[in-house]
Formats: structure tokens, sequence, C-alpha cells
């Protein structure tokens, strides 16, 4: 056992009740329904963002654009050294969902607050140096730009500080299982987000005014997160924590700190290379491009994570059987959703960004390509990554995935400079092809399926085949149909969905496995039927 694990164990010595009749349909259940909070609430941001997006390009130019995603991507960088204390939390939390120790819970509460507090000056300082030298230097900063660059770099990171002691009681819900509870209250804050955001715009603050909506959003998520957990969890409070407690959060949050960094410089260093080695105006295209990818790549997250606390929960009583069986039908999943979404991606993103933003901003058919392979490698590493850390045994996913950073790190900035934004993509699909393989051998041994490796390869080389022939006739067809405006764009790809679904559905999985997908898609409408009954 490794010392992370050793240490949680430690931690709060726990007396785990027994299982009580329907407990599994109880944990399905409240996956369904965390699963479509997030997509409510993830939904409702990419709304927003839709809308919003079209006066941000006007309002700050398309080079001044270009630099606030740049912006966006280098304050999640500020993760490397906030030790991730929620995170550990949460996974804790999910852990000990059947114990009775109500004061150990409270007491890992606050040893999160207390890794956070001790973090704080050593995250004040990264963040002082990132604001005032890196982001300048990264944007290409003119001596007029310059300062305004630097203020909007602090706000974003103050923001992200902000963040991370507002995630404390989110972590506490979403450890319970009960991230459900939070349905409408995150899409009202995107809703204000959006609203502070064009009132920045149109008040001419520019990108500082941008920036500033992003603390102010901060706040208000705290504040609501923090009366959601005192209503819904009935032992929620902080209590003092003991040196065990505090070791045990810290001991699973650096390493997944360590992980979190790694993943999120592998999807966002794109964009800062793509700036740096080319020009920030290229980072506008690459990034419209991508953005129905991204939305569908956050939506996936968001509704896979819903899972994971269940998983947890099984991990934690020993019954890997069940662990073993979820797992099967969370990738399973994952394919159709991926297939399904990157075919309609190819087959109708040059008409969405043309209706959206303008032809000129689309980055072209091989760019789109390799964004939709993109998007289809992510959504796996992600899904193995969640199940490989509901053990609190992160350590070695982590050391992997530093490996394929710098692998393709370098692969990205060498091409960058040959082949501009397909040189980046290239790079990044090259480089975490160490992650696609090493991943999933490491989730079906933290299930115990590592026995039925070899037989879940030949049905994963199967459905492989069918995305690939389904994306491919998309891709041909992307490139030849056109679209007069929305209405004909919701409708047409509503069709190519609904036809690829179909499709990968009826050639990919086995009749078991096909069996599976749809059984749990029956139980999902059922049950969020039973959740709208009074």
């Amino acid at each position: 056992m490794g010392a992370d694990a050793m240490a949680v164990r430690d931690a709060a010595p726990v007396r785990a009740e027994a299982p009580r009749a329907g407990a599994l349909e109880a944990l399905t259940r409240r996956a369904s329904l965390n699963a479509v909070a997030a997509l409510l609430d993830y939904g409702v941001k990419a709304i927003v963002v839709v809308l919003i997006t079209p006066m941000l390009v006007s309002g700050l130019g398309r080079t001044l654009y270009g630099v606030w995603e740049m912006l966006a991507r280098l304050g999640t960088s500020m993760t490397a050294v906030d030790g991730r204390p929620t995170d550990a939390l949460r996974l804790i939390i999910a852990r000990h969902q059947s114990t009775n120790d109500d004061a150990a819970r409270r007491r890992f509460v606050g040893a999160a607050l207390t890794v956070w507090a001790l973090l704080l000056p050593l995250l004040a300082v990264a963040g002082g140096l990132l604001a005032w030298w890196v982001a300048p230097a990264l944007a290409q900063a003119t001596p007029e730009t310059r300062g305004v660059v630097r203020v909007s770099a602090a706000l974003v990171i103050a923001a992200f500080l902000l963040i991370g002691l507002a995630s404390v009681p989110e972590a506490v819900l979403r450890g319970m299982n009960l991230g459900y509870r939070r349905m409408g209250v995150q899409a009202g804050l995107h809703i204000v987000m959006g609203v502070l955001t064009v009132a920045a715009i149109w008040l001419g603050l520019g990108l500082a005014g941008v920036a500033a909506a992003q603390v102010g959003l901060a706040v208000a998520t705290g504040l609501c997160f923090w009366l959601l957990a005192r209503r819904f969890v009935s032992w929620f409070g902080v209590a003092r924590p003991r040196r065990e407690d505090v070791k045990a959060v810290f001991h699973v949050g650096i390493w997944l700190a360590a992980g979190d960094v790694i993943a999120r410089l592998l999807l966002a260093s794109d964009v800062i290379i793509l700036g740096a080695v080319v020009a920030p105006a290229m980072v506008t295209s690459y990034v419209l491009t991508g953005y129905a990818a991204r939305t569908a790549q956050g939506i996936h997250i968001f509704a896979a994570g819903a899972a994971i606390p269940g998983i947890g929960g099984l991990l934690g009583r020993g019954e890997l059987g069940r662990a073993r069986q979820a797992r099967e039908e969370l990738l399973l999943l994952t394919w159709l959703f991926g297939t399904v979404v990157a075919a309609t991606i190819l087959m109708w993103n040059r008409g969405f960004i043309t209706l959206w933003v303008g032809a000129e901003n689309y980055a072209g058919p091989t760019v789109d390509v390799l964004i939709a392979l993109l998007f289809l490698q992510t959504i796996f590493i992600r899904v193995e990554a969640y199940i490989i850390d509901a053990t609190l045994k992160p350590r070695l996913r982590v050391l992997i995935s530093g490996v394929a950073m710098v692998v393709a790190i370098v692969l990205s900035i060498v091409l960058a400079r040959r082949l501009g934004i397909a040189g980046v993509c290239l790079g990044m699909l090259t480089g975490r092809m160490i992650q696609s393989v090493a991943y999933p051998l490491l989730s079906a041994r933290s299930v115990g399926a590592t026995a039925d490796a070899w037989r879940a390869l030949a049905g994963t080389w199967r459905r492989m085949v069918v995305s690939a022939l389904l994306l491919a006739v998309a891709a041909v067809l992307g490139q030849r149909v056109g679209v007069s405006g929305w209405a004909a764009w919701v409708s047409g790809a509503a069709v190519g969905a609904a036809v690829t679904a179909g499709l990968a559905l009826a050639f990919g999985p086995d009749a078991a496995e096909r069996g599976a997908i749809l059984s749990r898609l029956r139980a999902l409408r059922r049950q969020l039927g039973e959740a709208r009954r009074p």
C-alpha cells in the first residue's frame, strides 16, 4: 500500500456500516442525478460562452481575445503549487461515505482548509511572478499593453485562489454523492458571469474588466456552495484537524496536484505554445475551431466525474466486482458519446464556425480532424485517471503523465514551427499516446480486472474500427455540406448525431455490451422521471 493511501487509512479509524438494501440502486440514482446536474450546469455555461464570445472577439479584438485565452490557460498552471486539498477531500470523503464518524469527516474539512492556508504564501509568490513576468512575455505584449496584461493576469490568479477556497464545501457535497443538490445554482452563477463579462465589455473596461468578472464569480460561488453544504450535509462543519488528518490530505493532494498540473499543461500548453511560437492571432482560430470539442469534453468530464464518488465508495467497501462493472459501463458510454460527438463535429463544425463568428476563424478540415481525435483521446484518458485516483494511489499515474507531458510539449514546439496549428495537435496526440496505453492497464488493475485486459482489448479494437469509419465519412461530408442558417444547422446536427448513434450501437459493441448500454440509458430515463415527481 502506498504512503498516501496508508496516511488516509491511519488518519481516521471509522466504523463501517453494513450496506442497506437497495444501496446499489440508490448509488446509481445519485450518480445519474449528479450527471444531470453537471450537464445542466455545463450546458448553461456553454450557452453563455456561445452568446458572449462574439462580443468578446469584437470588443477585445482578435489579438487581445487570443491573449485572454492564454491568460485563462496560464491561470490553470497555478495548480502546480496549490496542493489540491479540495480534490483530496472529495476522494477521502467518498471513501468514507458508509462510515458514521462525523467528527473525523469534519476534521478532514479542517485539514483541507489548513493545507490551503499553509500553501497560500507560495501561491501568492508564484502568482506574482506569473502576472508580472511570464504573462507579458508569453502574450508578446507591447509596451502599451504590458500594464493591462499584468493587471488582468493578477485578477485571473486571484480568482483561481478564491475558487480553491470556495471548492471546499463543493468537495464535501460531491464526496457524499450529493453533487446533484447544486442543480440550478451553478447554472445561475454562469449566467451571472456572462452578465458581468458583457457589462465589462459594454463599459469599456477591456481585458482587465473581463478578468475582474472572474473574481466576482469566485466569491459568489463560495457563498452559494457553503450554504448548500450547510443545508444538505447534516455533519458539515469544520473541526480542528489532527496532524495525521493534515498529512493524509496533503499526501493525497500533492500527487493529485502534480497530476492535475500535468493534465492542465497538456490541455493548455497547446494554446500557449501556439501563441508564443507562432502568433496570438493564431490562437483565436484554433480556440474557436476547437470550441465544440472542448465543450463536449467538459460535458463528458463532468458527467463521468459524477460516477466516481460511487465507484470510490465501492472500492472503499472492497466490492471490486461491482467496481469493475461500473468501469466497463462507463467506458462503453464514453465510447458511444465520443464517437457521436466527434462525428457530429467533423460534419457540422465548419458550418457552426461560419454562422457563429465568421468563416475566417475556421482553421480548416485538417485541424478539425486532429481536434476530434484529441477530444476522443482526452475523454478516455480522463475516465481512466478518475478511476485510478479513486483508489487514493495516484503516484504511478502522475509519473506516467509527466513523461507524456514532456514528450508532447517538445514535439508540439518542434512541429508548431513547421506546421502551425496542425503541428501542435500532432505533437499533443503523439505525446499523450503514452497515457492512452498505460492508463487502461493501471485502471484495470485498480478494480482487479487485469486478467480480463486482453479480452477487453479485443472489444476495444472492434469499437475503434467502427469509430474510425464513421469519423472518416463524417469528415468527407463535413466539407461538402453547407448550411443557410441556424435552423438548418440545428436540425442537420441533430439528425447526424442520431444516425451516427444508431450505426455505432449497431456495429460497435457486441450483444452483451449493447444490452448494457441500452439498460443504463433506460435506467437513467426512469430515474430522471422519478426525480421529477413531487
